[in-house]
């Protein structure tokens, strides 16, 4: 396999065209395409503009912004991508439709050819099933927006050939990412890890608190964002997608519970910033509560009981998640950081506090992974 591969990249909305600048702008000859004339056609110049804006901050020269739009190509057609030693699928999150797409490309590429998912929740081993080669399918997860965002989760499934595995890592890596392998689960790392920090703020909420002195709390302790003005920064809606997604895939259990809050403010139209309105989104920040530190101790014990849950699962380690959630989340400290910092038995006690208190719906949300005493 080439050590600089040709990138293409399947789907051309923002993050398949951001992917397609992070390749281009770091060396990479990309062929980018879209089923959409009509995205096709304005390609070249929304990623000439997404360059351009980064001459302006002082972070490319001109001549590495000509250099990089010379080296990104937009075709019309996926035959077109025959000489790519790597493609990249950014299409809708429709397992049938990705599934389809590689196996179309499986009769244009060489057999060398790694086909890349960018899925954010879908099975990579359900997506390879069926394929003539399913040994060269595997997950680059980056996040959006994908210039900006250092780190790329890579997802390998059982039987996932290891050249594969290595091509992809180097190649990733060489744009400067910061590549963590994550197990062919749902949610991967950082979809799965989150859950936690917006469920139980919505679950403190549904108690009476305030979103704002929730989010002040968390502030406190050093987090950059709270729980609600990160939901009303990525929209209410596409939160509650990626949990009931989650909920589904893990069987409906109570880690995953979608709040009555959440379905509210999605039926009102209150998504945050993007409608004008969201949980905590025009308002002024709030002072931090008298309680803080609880809020924040009954946070950070479901997060690190959540990541216990995952490692146990196999397929990453301690490390990989907390570096994964500082880097994808912007979190001061990872989950299992905070297990670390709180204690064991500080976390325990809360957690069995936390299940001992649970409403009639909630049974079992705050069961302690047994693997919480190998991850301190």
């Amino acid at each position: 396999m080439a050590e600089r591969p040709v990138i293409g990249v399947v789907g051309l909305g923002t993050m398949g065209l951001g992917i397609a600048q992070v390749f281009a702008q770091s060396g990479f000859c990309v062929l980018a395409t879209d089923a959409s004339e009509a995205v096709r056609s304005t390609a070249a110049s929304r990623l000439a503009g997404a360059l351009e804006a980064r001459v302006a901050a002082g972070k490319l020269t001109g001549a590495d912004r000509n250099a990089a739009i010379e080296r990104a190509q937009i075709i019309g057609s996926i035959s077109d991508f025959a000489p790519a030693g790597l493609v990249i699928e950014a299409i809708a999150e429709r397992l049938e439709a990705k599934r389809g797409l590689f196996a179309t490309l499986e009769g244009v590429v060489g057999p060398d050819t790694v086909l890349a998912t960018n899925t954010s929740s879908l099975s990579v081993a359900a997506m390879a099933r069926g394929l003539k080669h399913p040994g060269r399918v595997l997950g680059l997860h980056f996040f959006n927006p994908a210039p900006a965002m250092r780190l790329v989760e890579l997802i390998a499934p059982q039987g996932c050939d290891r050249a594969a595995v290595d091509l992809a890592r180097r190649t990733a890596e060489a744009t400067g990412k910061t590549v963590i392998p994550c197990p062919d689960r749902p949610g991967f790392i950082v979809n799965r890890c989150a859950r936690p920090f917006y469920g139980e703020a919505l679950a403190l909420l549904e108690e009476g608190r305030a979103a704002a002195e929730i989010d002040a709390a968390m502030l406190s302790a050093g987090y950059r964002i709270g729980p609600f003005a990160l939901i009303d920064l990525i929209g209410a809606d596409i939160n509650l997608a990626a949990t009931e997604s989650l909920s589904a895939a893990m069987g409906g259990h109570p880690r995953y519970h979608i709040f009555k809050a959440l379905r509210a403010q999605v039926a009102r139209g209150d998504l945050g910033r993007k409608t004008g309105r969201g949980f905590v989104y025009p308002a002024e920040g709030a002072d931090p509560p008298g309680d803080a530190e609880a809020i924040v101790l009954r946070i950070e014990a479901v997060l690190a009981n959540e990541a216990a849950w995952l490692l146990a699962e196999g397929g990453t380690t301690a490390e990989g998640i907390n570096q994964a959630m500082m880097l994808g989340l912007n979190f001061p400290r990872g989950p299992l950081d905070g297990l670390r910092r709180h204690g064991l038995a500080r976390i325990l006690d809360t957690l069995a506090k936390l299940e001992a208190q649970a409403p009639p719906h909630l049974p079992g949300r705050y069961a302690p992974s047994p693997a919480l005493s190998e991850a301190i």
